[in-house]
């Protein structure tokens, strides 16, 4: 098993975190919504397993490429 950080694709606020610690995901799952520029960007699952640790809050401040969730793959 290997640990995969989800990544923030644009600077902006975290909108929602929609995919809790603990839950099974699968490649294209949303875990956190970045909302920049009055779009909500969905931050998906790059691979299949669980969400292990979700690093930002709701109404959190992220910059392009900061960490926003850890998963543990399958």
């Amino acid at each position: 098993m290997a640990r995969v950080e989800l990544e923030s694709p644009v600077t902006g606020v975290v909108w929602k975190v929609t995919t809790p610690p603990g839950t099974s995901v699968i490649v294209g799952d949303t875990v956190v919504i970045v909302e920049s520029m009055k779009m909500e960007i969905p931050i998906e699952a790059t691979e299949v397993g669980m969400v292990t640790e979700v690093l930002v809050s709701e109404g959190d401040q992220v910059s392009e490429d900061d960490p926003v969730a850890l998963l543990e793959t399958a």
